[in-house]
């Protein structure tokens, strides 16, 4: 499927053009989508594995976790979880140290062989390769987040020590500022305005992160949305986890939606929603690529898998929808 480029920005597939006119509710997912997450969440992923490989394994000299490999993984449609991210990064440093291969190339090999199970596609190739039980012992994952080391670990280095205590009554070992605060807000009151002169039902959230944490970050803009159907997935059950629609149904079937936009940024969000389609909720899945340190990459990989409305920002939603 080839969609075609309406202006700077937005990519179509014209056969959705009358059902955009018809959309009575729109969805947003956070990461990625209303907060740039580039300094904070991918960040906390590449600290987190290496304090690990330091700690846990004596590995020194790793390879930084960068954005090609955080997109890499993300392509797969398993790690909407940024924890369960590190959790395979871990393992895939881990077993190209025991094997003496390169960490670079086998972590993209590890990428290759994973799929939509996630951390379970990553644990039954590198496994196949060599002995990971000893780091998989250690870590005893997933488990929860108040008892789980790299739960724990992760959560007070994204948190920092005020929230973390606030959110899991415990004291982090960890003095320095939580890499939250370099969260990058790209929603404003401007948008906000321009959506409700399209919907009558406020906005919703469906999101991996918990509900405090968007809290902190939005701050009084989530009034803004309709949080009692909103989803906020670090609080619910891990069965779950994007890319199961549970979550997206619910939202959507609390605003009593016909038909609605969600817009993400991965492809457990595309894979949600053309789930949630399966099961007969009428959803439009947007695509924002604007983020990713590779836009044109997250296009063709968007457009390969047929999604069917990419655009770069939630700023061009108003653009797409005839707002302005």
């Amino acid at each position: 499927m080839t969609l075609t480029k309406k202006q700077s920005g937005i990519y179509i597939d014209d056969s959705i053009l009358d059902d955009l006119i018809s959309t009575d509710g729109i969805i947003f997912d956070c990461d990625g989508v209303l907060i740039n997450i580039t300094k904070s969440y991918d960040l906390a992923i590449d600290k987190t594995v290496q304090y690990i490989l330091e700690n846990f394994s004596q590995n020194r000299n790793n390879i930084r976790i960068d954005s090609k490999i955080i997109d890499g993984f993300k392509s797969c449609g398993g790690f909407n979880d940024e924890v369960d991210l590190t959790y395979a990064s871990i393992l895939s440093l881990v077993a190209a140290t025991k094997l003496k291969k390169d960490q670079h190339e086998f972590i993209f090999d590890v990428i290759s062989n994973a799929d939509s199970s996630g951390i379970s596609s990553v644990e039954k190739y590198v496994e196949k390769l060599v002995d990971i039980r000893d780091i998989k012992n250690k870590l005893a994952y997933p488990g929860t987040h108040q008892d789980n080391p790299l739960y724990k670990i992760f959560d007070q280095i994204f948190y920092g020590p005020e929230l973390y205590l606030k959110l899991f009554k415990q004291h982090s070992q960890f003095f320095e500022s939580g890499l939250i605060e370099n969260d990058v807000v790209i929603l404003d009151q401007l948008l906000i305005k321009q959506l409700k002169n399209k919907f009558t039902k406020k906005p919703s959230i469906v999101t991996g992160r918990g509900k405090e944490s968007v809290k902190h970050s939005l701050k009084t803009l989530l009034d803004e949305f309709d949080q009692k159907n909103s989803v906020f997935l670090e609080d619910e059950p891990r069965e779950l986890a994007k890319p199961n629609p549970e979550s997206l149904i619910r939202s959507i079937k609390g605003m009593n939606s016909k038909c609605c936009i969600y817009v993400g940024d991965s492809m457990e969000d595309f894979i949600m929603a053309k789930k949630a389609t399966e099961q007969g909720y009428k959803v439009i899945f947007c695509g924002i690529i604007g983020t990713s340190k590779n836009p044109q990459e997250k296009l063709k990989l968007f457009e390969n898998n047929g999604a069917m409305l990419v655009i770069e920002s939630i700023h061009l939603l108003p653009k797409v929808l005839n707002l302005e």
